[in-house]
Parts: C-alpha cells; structure tokens; sequence
C-alpha cells in the first residue's frame, strides 16, 4: 500500500477507532473509581484483622490475583446468567476490571499504610484524634503521596487490559480496530495505529502521575 493509499485508510478507520478509545477510558477510569473503593475496603479490613472479614477479603485477593482476567470475565458474563445473574457487556467488563484491579490495588494500598510510621498514628491519638481521624487526616494523605505511582500504573496497565472486553462485544478500541480490519483487509497498519492511541493514552496518564507525585512531595522537599 502507498502512502496516499494509507493515509486514507487511517482517516476512514481514525473516527471509529477514537471513538472506541473513549470507551476505553471510561471503562479505565470507571474501573480504577470502583477498584479504588474496593481495594480501600478491603486494606482496611485486612489491617484492622477483623475475624473472618479479613480472612475472606485475603482469599478474594488470592483468587483474583490468581485467575486470569479473562476467566473472570467469562465467568460473569457468561457463567452467572446460569444461576440468574445477569450483566449486559458494559456492566459485566467494569465490574470484571473492578473486582481483578480492585485486588491488586487493595496490596498497594495496603503496602502504602504499612509504609507510614507508627509514631504518626500514635501522635494523632495522642491528640484526641480517634482512629478513623488518624486515617483520614494523618495517615492516608501520608499514604496517598506514597501509593500513588502503584495507582497509576495499575491504571495504565487498566487501560490495556481492557481489551479484553472485545470478547464480549464491548465497542472499545481493540474490538473498533477488529471492525475496521474487517472491512479494510489491512491488520498490520491498524493494529499498528491503536498500539498507538493506546500508548498515548499511556503517556497521558504517565504525565499526570509525575505531576501528581510533585504535587503531594512539594511539602516533603522544603
């Protein structure tokens, strides 16, 4: 193919395929919201080693850091309507890509907290701070400055996995990609063209942690 014939074939496959980028990063951004809760939840329970609450939320760690994604996504889409759950495609992918990043998440999270040192939080309850204070005033900004690079690149690693809702008819870049090849009979240009708008994605996200971390060290670095 030509130069003149390759331009035109990306400008026919560009609308589609950013339109299937924006899907990706609401499924990301929607994801990481989620996960973010979860995975806070449940760092909190296994820190505060509530019987059985802690020892379930370590076996739902265990188990979705152990199982592909892919499976836990068929095993939603697919395997719960047999027992009368059922998602349509967009519901199943976040809550899919909530539930595996919301585990991994939890452990940086979990790391985070671990990482502040225990005088703060006898410091903060030394001032009549009670525990959920310490955590919400004193230790979690602590904790934040220091998960944050963690939390970025589970987003960044987010926005790739989310190709794999392409198996379940969800319109996002790869399967918007896969539409197009369908048609144009061109895969080398086209999957060349969304490794691209997904590395770009990557970078954006990529700039927007180092500013982030400058933010939250400037205190740290008078």
């Amino acid at each position: 193919m030509d130069i003149t014939g390759l331009t035109g074939l990306l400008q026919d496959a560009l609308p589609l395929m950013l339109k299937g980028a924006l899907w990706t990063l609401l499924l990301a951004v929607a994801s990481v919201f989620f996960g973010a809760i979860i995975g806070t939840l449940v760092a909190i329970t296994r820190l505060a080693k509530v019987p059985l609450l802690s020892q379930f939320a370590a076996l739902y760690v265990s188990c979705m850091r152990g199982t592909p994604l892919l499976v836990q996504l068929f095993v939603i889409y697919f395997g719960l309507p047999s027992i009368g759950i059922q998602f349509d495609p967009i519901s199943a992918g976040i809550l899919s890509l909530s539930l595996n990043v919301g585990a991994y998440l939890s452990e940086t999270i979990r790391g985070a907290i671990n990482g502040v040192t225990h005088g703060q939080t006898n410091a903060a309850l030394s001032l009549g701070l009670t525990q959920t204070q310490a955590m919400r005033y004193v230790i979690g900004p602590q904790a934040l400055r220091l998960a944050v690079p963690s939390l970025s690149n589970s987003l960044i690693s987010l926005i790739k996995d989310t190709s794999l809702v392409s198996v379940i008819a969800v319109g996002e870049l790869m399967l918007a990609t896969k539409e197009v090849i369908a048609t144009t009979f061109q895969p080398f240009p086209l999957y060349l063209a969304a490794a691209a708008i997904y590395w770009a994605m990557s970078a954006f996200f990529e700039t927007l942690q180092k500013k982030l971390e400058t933010l939250l060290n400037r205190s740290y670095l008078r």
